[in-house]
Parts: C-alpha cells; structure tokens; sequence
C-alpha cells in the first residue's frame, strides 16, 4: 500500500481546493456550489493517495481510472486536476465560459477526464466497462466512480451495479457522496430508498460506511476496498452539501447556484479562519 499521507497537510489542500471553487464558481455566475464542496475531501484523498495518476503523461496506460458520474460537481475535479498539475491552474478562471475547455460538465479533451459525465446515472455502467476491459488486458488498474446518492434514484444505478456483482468486478470500488440532498429536497422525502447499506448489500456488493471528511477514515476504507476480493465495494461516504462554508452546508438552495461577490468573500474569511486553525 502506498506510504500514508501527512494528515494536515491534506486538509490545509483542502481548504485551498474550496477556495478554488468557490472562486471560479462566483466568476462564472453560474455552477454547483454545494455538491462540489461536499465530495472535495474524497477526491483529495483519491488523487493524492490512492489512485496512481501521472499529470505528465494523462494518458499513462498504467494508470488508474476516475469516474466523475455525477459531472455537476465538476469543480471540485478541475480544481485539484490544476493543483496536481494537469494543466494550467490559470484555465480555472474560464470555467462555463464560451470556449473554455472548463464546461459546466466534464468533457473528454481536458488532461485528466477520463469520461464526458453529466447525465446521470451512466458512470456505474461506463466503469463496468472499464473494469471489463482490464480484465481482459490482465491488467490491475482500479476504476473509481464517484455518484451522488441523489443519482442513484436512476435504474441504470443498479442494472450497473447487477452487472458488477455478476461478473465478481473487484476491481470497481464506487463512492456514493451520500450528503442526502437533491435538487428537489432531502433525498429521503424525494424518493426514499431505505436502508443504503441493506441495499448494496442485497445487490451483491461490499459494503463501507465511512465519513466522508474524515481524511484517515477516508484513506482506511480505500485500503480496505482494495484487500476485496470476488466482489465490487461501495463506500458510502457519509458528507455535508456545501462542507466548509457555514451559510451553504445542508442547504438545498445552494443546488446549482453560485455565490455572489458578498457571499464568496464571506466564505472566504471562514475559510481563511478554518486554515488558521490547522
């Protein structure tokens, strides 16, 4: 396994990655504040611990695969695609403006997206593919898709992962960034699904429950999915919508809305207030 991470100095990244996003989101105008604050802690620990990624050659054959299914929180993954080098962190500034290679979605074209995402509810199924594909080249690249529990509300989540479990796919690990709000409301009064955990299970999958801010919580639970053996894992990574910033967590009205300039430097004192502390 690879060499454990300095603690601190992956949560001072994080609060950097926020800043980032709330910046490029209140240029824009326009974006998905809350669900990108929310899943930054996971793909920290994903891009700087666990997955092998080279930012100098994108298209390393030995690497492994990202999988951003829900693609409205594409920020978040901008961001720290720009901090580990995968391209200018300047080009953040063009994100969702005409000509940018920064849209609102992912797009294959841009160093580091693997998948055009943004339709929801397709990402499961792409890994499945994926997966496949390095069974056949006896490869051990690992596939990570990350979906929103909302998302998971669409039928093809589990046709996808029926399929995973059929063909004993242990080289997925997907993540659910469970911070229970949609855009219509609290998932559970949207359409409630029960018990998530019953549920994986029931579908044939490993299943871990963590806390999806808890760094070394976060690094134990991708160690484990990785010892699963015969079966795909889920980590059910238990987040806050709008995470860091005090007015946005937990509040459906920040779904697809972009801080005004007032709102955007308030959150960044907090911030700023938040790294002192570290």
């Amino acid at each position: 396994m690879a060499q454990k991470p300095d603690i601190k100095e992956l949560k001072k990244k994080a609060v950097s990655i926020r800043k980032d996003i709330l910046k490029m989101l209140t240029l824009a105008g326009s974006g998905h504040t809350g669900g990108s604050l929310s899943i930054v802690d996971i793909l920290i620990v994903l891009y700087y611990y666990e997955m092998r990624n080279d930012p100098k050659d994108p298209a390393w054959p030995g690497r492994d695969r990202f999988l951003l299914s829900k693609g409205h929180a594409c920020p978040a993954l901008y961001a720290i695609l720009a901090e580990k080098g995968y391209f200018d962190k300047k080009d953040l500034a063009g994100l969702r403006k005409f000509g940018s290679r920064l849209q609102g979605h992912p797009q294959i074209g841009l160093a580091g997206i693997e998948i055009s995402s943004g339709s929801l509810g397709q990402g499961l199924s792409i890994a499945n593919g994926m997966a496949l594909a390095a069974r056949l080249d006896k490869s051990d690249t690992r596939i990570y898709c990350l979906m929103g529990d909302g998302e998971t509300n669409e039928g093809q989540v589990w046709e996808a992962a029926m399929t995973a479990s059929h063909y004993e796919l242990d080289n997925i690990c997907a993540i659910i960034d469970y911070n229970k709000l949609q855009i219509d409301g609290f998932c559970c009064e949207v359409k409630d699904m029960g018990s998530y955990l019953d549920k994986w299970k029931n579908f044939g999958w490993h299943v871990i429950e963590t806390d999806g801010h808890d760094m070394e919580k976060l690094i134990d639970a991708f160690d484990k999915a990785k010892t699963i053996k015969g079966v795909p894992t889920v980590i059910i990574a238990h987040t806050i919508k709008g995470k860091g910033v005090s007015f946005v967590e937990n509040r459906v009205e920040w779904h697809g809305v972009a801080p005004k300039k007032e709102e955007y430097e308030r959150a960044i004192r907090e911030l700023d207030e938040e790294l002192g502390r570290l």
